[in-house]
């Protein structure tokens, strides 16, 4: 029976991980996108087909497509949304063309992501991502002095912050800065901050509810068109799945997925289940949301998380840590074993999200973006490979 498709996201040659190096490792397929094209304007069938040429003269596919960003128009809203989402249509035309049916994207606002530490130490010497709500709350408060954040703390948090904060020196500051700012993926650049101020205080004036409605009016326009091209559509969850800095998440727990998948009704409308992302949050039932939305995942990222009693987190190795890995593995593959008995295309795409800096990287861990080390996910390849192996013989006999 046909497994789970190995994949590896890559972003591009100056990323400092070839793809030579990836294809020694076991991968079958690769998770790319065109990165120079800017946000909203069409990706050219030519760029499109130069990098689809280099992946392929390494020997690997390009199975994914992740991401093609939504233009903050689409997300808030605005007036000429209707222009950008023929961009994104044309977009999807000029991937089919190529044979790219497989599209990973988010709704996020401001970032894609949040970690307050990009370099947190682990007692074997390696680094992960951490988030530290306490971190962020200072942030929150004191460097990008959001009005009337205060409201949105306990006066005890405030108080915590503030001592946190006036305790650190200006180089510890610098680097929370710096790690928040940083959360787009396939950039070195960091977020302007008053380029982010001035977007924050816009999407602070867009309530949960219109946000979800923009995301509908999205998939609306979108999804019979992907529907004629056979490109199935996988949007990530929010990350973390709660909210920061006074953001709504839309994205981010059981509720908010049926509310996306049931908006428009569509097997080409689906999700990128991310157990790291959901797992984040104590209250998301990750089984229950596989058993339940399993035939709408397209696309599968699996990493895992030590969660803390103060709300932070870090990402652990991919098989120790708060989540089961084992069950989470055995829900999937109990869903593609059903696709294999119903469908023709079971092969469902899955990569290692993120990974540890160890050993060799961390001599050159300024050459990859935070999160994208080669090791460290090569050893969650690995360690997930063998659980899907071990899984299957248990659930075959």
């Amino acid at each position: 029976m046909e497994k789970l498709k190995k994949t590896f996201r890559w972003f591009g040659p100056e990323f400092g991980v070839a793809l030579k190096d990836i294809k020694q490792i076991g991968v079958e397929g690769i998770v790319a996108a065109c990165q120079n094209i800017p946000l909203g304007e069409v990706w050219p069938m030519a760029v499109i087909q130069t990098l689809k040429d280099q992946i392929e003269a390494a020997g690997l596919e390009w199975s994914v497509v992740e991401s093609v960003n939504v233009h903050t128009a689409i997300k808030y809203g605005l007036p000429d949304r209707d222009l950008y989402i023929e961009n994104y249509i044309q977009t999807l035309k000029n991937l089919a063309a190529n044979d790219i049916k497989t599209v990973c994207y988010n709704f996020m606002q401001l970032i894609d992501w949040t970690r307050t530490d990009l370099d947190y130490k682990l007692d074997n010497g390696a680094s992960a991502l951490r988030f530290n709500p306490l971190s962020a709350a200072a942030f929150d408060l004191f460097i990008l002095k959001r009005k009337d954040a205060q409201k949105d703390y306990d006066k005890s948090i405030v108080e915590k912050a503030s001592e946190y904060f006036q305790a650190q020196s200006s180089e510890e500051k610098t680097k929370l800065e710096q790690s928040i700012l940083a959360g787009m993926p396939g950039s070195r650049k960091l977020i302007d901050l008053n380029e982010f101020r001035i977007n924050h205080k816009r999407v602070l004036k867009i309530s949960k509810t219109e946000l979800q409605e923009n995301l509908a009016y999205f998939l609306k326009a979108i999804i019979p068109e992907a529907e004629k091209l056979g490109v199935n559509m996988a949007i990530h969850p929010d990350d973390p799945p709660f909210s920061v800095f006074g953001v709504p998440r839309i994205v981010s727990n059981y509720e908010e997925l049926k509310f996306l998948l049931t908006c428009c009704p569509s097997p080409n409308n689906g999700l990128t289940f991310c157990s790291g992302s959901l797992g984040a949050s104590p209250k998301n039932d990750l089984l229950k949301i596989i058993e339940e939305f399993g035939d709408r995942i397209h696309f599968i990222h699996l990493r895992n998380v030590s969660r803390h009693a103060d709300g932070s987190f870090y990402e652990a190795d991919h098989l120790n840590g708060t989540l089961s890995m084992e069950k989470i593995m055995k829900a999937l593959v109990k869903e593609q074993m059903k696709r294999h008995q119903l469908l023709a295309e079971v092969r469902i795409p899955m990569r290692p999200d993120h990974g540890h800096v160890l050993l060799d990287d961390q001599l050159r861990q300024n050459e990859f973006y935070a999160g994208y080390s080669l090791v460290g996910r090569a050893i969650g390849l690995a360690q997930l490979t063998g659980l899907e192996l071990g899984v299957r013989q248990e659930l075959i006999g």
